[in-house]
């Protein structure tokens, strides 16, 4: 279901662009910045700038606000399970560094996953730990098929929520029950997710979630968080460690005390205040316009925009149909001879925002993008498809 018209309106107000002749359609990319995190950024900066350290006291509560706003958006168990980081590789390297490894176990993952999502467990091939890749050729990464692939010898599932480049978004309920049936921890890489669609992180069994902030989140870069069990926590070597990663941070000189009990002993040193001020913005505002309604929207605005281009001669859908096995993401191949590069250019220099992802086109609409901007983008995408010259 679309937003009300007064809804949706008020949305665009966020983003001062969308009163250009501009269509912005690759927040699977990177978002742009509403008008509440950049001031939020600046009166950062302003205060620092006029009071230094006087900041703080607010600084801190900021960031423990920053967690409870996560922790809202997932549904994890309280704040404390939260981490907030600068990266989804960042985030997902404090798992793949702190499994207590033995030679021959094994990590199960898709051919089609991002590279932030496999080069921290490419990196444990000189502990012994060895990769099993899912050949994937349709971007489809189904439970049937991770249950197919599973040994006796796994000891982790790394997937994404949404595949980067179809789209597909992965049944984590069941994936997430088998893994909990067979003591098998269940990583997930929710950058594409989270902002997008709703994610329950206690409904569908994941045992770590990681996801950047700069998409879907509409949050700056160096911007991001992990999500923890407590149980998994438990059983994690820590490799890093900061002055912040201890029960009291403020006792310098008590070096032997324990860590922080909670997630917040990944975060180490000192933060990124500017970014997480923008954060605090952002996901503040996702949650004021419900994520369950953001989801819907953007269902709806994707469910058109499929209808559009599935209609254009020379247009092959890669994206899934089906509601429950999509987000944000609306993917399409373009028959040879067309050239597809020409489609994108064209697009581009009418202002129009996509992205191109291994010769392919890659639309992703948010929660303030219109049906307006569908129809006229798949004008736009028909109409330069009919131009286009052969490869």
């Amino acid at each position: 279901m679309l937003f009300p018209e007064n809804v949706l309106s008020n949305a665009r107000a966020l983003f001062p662009y969308t009163q250009q002749p501009k269509i912005y359609l690759n927040h699977a990319g990177t978002c742009p910045l509403s008008t509440r995190v950049v001031e939020a950024m600046t009166g950062y900066l302003q205060r620092r700038s006029e009071g230094v350290l006087e900041t703080y006291p607010e600084d801190q509560e900021m960031v423990q606000e920053c967690r409870s706003l996560v922790a809202r958006l997932v549904n994890a168990e309280s704040p404390d399970r939260i981490s907030l980081q600068f990266s989804t590789s960042d985030a997902i390297n404090v798992v793949a560094s702190g499994v207590a490894w033995k030679t021959g176990d094994r990590v199960l993952l898709s051919s089609v996953e991002f590279p932030a999502n496999v080069y921290p467990y490419l990196n444990l091939t000189a502990q012994g730990v060895e990769l099993d890749f899912m050949s994937v050729p349709d971007g489809r990464v189904t439970a049937d098929l991770i249950a197919s692939r599973i040994t006796d010898r796994t000891r982790l599932v790394a997937l994404s929520a949404v595949q980067f480049l179809s789209g597909y978004r992965a049944d984590l309920k069941r994936v997430g029950e088998l893994c909990r049936d067979k003591g098998i921890v269940f990583a997930v890489d929710g950058i594409q997710a989270v902002g997008a669609v709703c994610l329950d992180v206690q409904k569908l069994n994941i045992d770590f979630l990681a996801a950047g902030g700069q998409k879907w989140q509409m949050s700056p870069h160096g911007t991001g968080f992990l999500y923890i069990t407590e149980e998994l926590q438990s059983r994690l070597r820590q490799k890093n460690l900061g002055w912040l990663s201890v029960e009291d941070p403020w006792s310098f000189h008590k070096y032997d005390q324990p860590l922080a009990p909670t997630a917040r002993r990944y975060e180490g040193g000192s933060m990124n205040m500017p970014c997480l001020w923008g954060m605090h913005a952002a996901l503040s505002t996702l949650l004021e316009f419900n994520t369950e309604k953001i989801e819907s929207h953007i269902l709806s605005i994707t469910g058109e925009l499929i209808q559009g281009l599935q209609h254009i001669e020379g247009v092959t859908m890669f994206t899934p149909v089906p509601d429950a096995e999509r987000a944000g993401i609306v993917t399409i191949s373009l028959d040879a001879p067309l050239n597809v590069c020409a489609v994108f250019d064209k697009l581009r220099g009418q202002g129009v925002t996509a992205s191109l992802r291994d010769g392919k086109l890659r639309y992703s609409p948010h929660f303030y993008n219109s049906s307006d901007d569908i129809r006229k983008v798949v004008e736009l995408t028909a109409e330069f498809i009919r131009q286009s010259p052969v490869t």
